[in-house]
């Protein structure tokens, strides 16, 4: 194995998504996904798809809702996909390792009747050119139904790139943050939905989050992160010293920025939300 083989698989280890870091805070991130599904109207829909299903546990939510569909969960990680199917005990989900922007929904084109997106866009940079591809391939009636993260800049992503800007490694961090900060405003996406349908509702709510701290004492808003933002960061840090000194630096400025208190720590977190509605034939 040659030493850039090595480096690779070490960046590709360290960015993976991990399953158990995500769910460290699951509440938080459930709750979204619910009062996204609470505005579906479908009553018998007969393709669900989940794009972004992650490990899978919102996924099979939907199966519980709509029994009788075909639900289908879309995800690029293996390591997500693998806790997924150990969740789904009872094969009720079909689970496909796609990204978004391979995925094929012109193969579904006319069969989706509620195509679901969580959490996921703000990966995919170009999702803006995506959305009107997908909701233009559900199947009369069908539902499009999207929500994103919009807090990026929220002091826990601005601090991020505050400390990447100053690092030594600047520019091979940018990148990857770049990536992730890929959301746009609200009147964008109904005017880009608009454009497809005539049923369309966006909205933002902002989360006031009481994260408490992990055992190990960890600031909260840190052992956030790790679970997403943090990840392109931990893939170009593969060296632990280097890494260690990066999180020290970043994690003294989230202290400043989200002060400790008895009850925990305060983490305001806004998140857009868009449902469009396919016209009927």
């Amino acid at each position: 194995m040659t030493d850039r083989q090595s480096s690779d698989e070490a960046s590709s280890k360290a960015s993976a998504w991990n399953p158990a870091q995500y769910a460290h805070f699951g509440g938080f991130r459930d709750r979204p996904f619910h009062e996204l599904v609470a505005r579906i109207g479908a009553v018998e829909p007969k393709v669900v798809v989940d794009l972004g299903c992650g490990p899978g546990d919102l996924t099979l939510t939907l199966a519980d809702r709509w029994p009788d569909a075909h639900v289908v969960g879309v995800d690029s990680s293996a390591e997500m996909l693998e806790a997924a199917r150990a969740a789904d005990a009872g094969h009720r989900v079909e689970w496909v390792q796609a990204t978004a922007e391979n995925w094929d929904g012109a193969e579904a084109s006319g069969c989706v009747d509620v195509l679901v997106t969580n959490a996921t866009l703000q990966w995919v940079p170009s999702h803006l050119r995506l959305i009107p591809s997908w909701v233009s391939a559900l199947a009369p009636g069908g539902t499009f139904a999207m929500q994103v993260p919009a807090n990026f800049d929220a002091p826990s992503h601005r601090l991020m790139r505050e400390v990447a800007a100053r690092h030594s490694r600047a520019d091979d961090l940018a990148p990857g943050l770049d990536r992730a900060a890929g959301t746009a405003l609200p009147e964008t996406y109904a005017a880009l939905l608009l454009e497809v349908s005539a049923d369309v509702d966006v909205w933002q709510t902002t989360y006031l989050q009481v994260l408490a701290p992990p055992a190990d004492g960890t600031h909260p808003v840190l052992d956030w992160v790790k679970g997403t933002g943090l990840r392109p960061v931990l893939g170009v840090l593969t060296d632990t010293a280097e890494r260690d000194a990066f999180v020290a630096d970043y994690e003294a400025e989230l202290e400043k920025a989200y002060p400790r208190r008895p009850f925990g720590v305060l983490f305001p977190f806004t998140r857009t939300f868009a449902v469009a509605r396919a016209a009927e034939v």
